[in-house]
């Protein structure tokens, strides 16, 4: 894996949508790259950031709405 298909997957392993398979060639690619793994870090700092400055949840309505439309 490279740095372009690390970039590429980081949301979503972040998010933890990929595979085992997946995750583990991220994961690999992050040890052997200080670059991405600083992108990483910066990502999952900020992604921190803003779920401790968010306070506000969702009205029922709006999640009810959301989980309907999930594949």
């Amino acid at each position: 894996m490279n740095c372009d298909e690390t970039v590429e997957r980081l949301y979503e392993y972040l998010d933890r949508e990929l595979t085992l398979d997946e995750i583990a060639e991220v994961k690999r690619h992050l040890e052997a790259c200080p670059p991405c793994l600083h992108l990483f870090r910066y990502e999952d700092q900020m992604r921190r950031l803003v779920r401790q400055a968010c306070c506000e949840s969702a009205p029922e309505y709006l999640r009810a709405r959301i989980l309907q439309r999930r594949p």
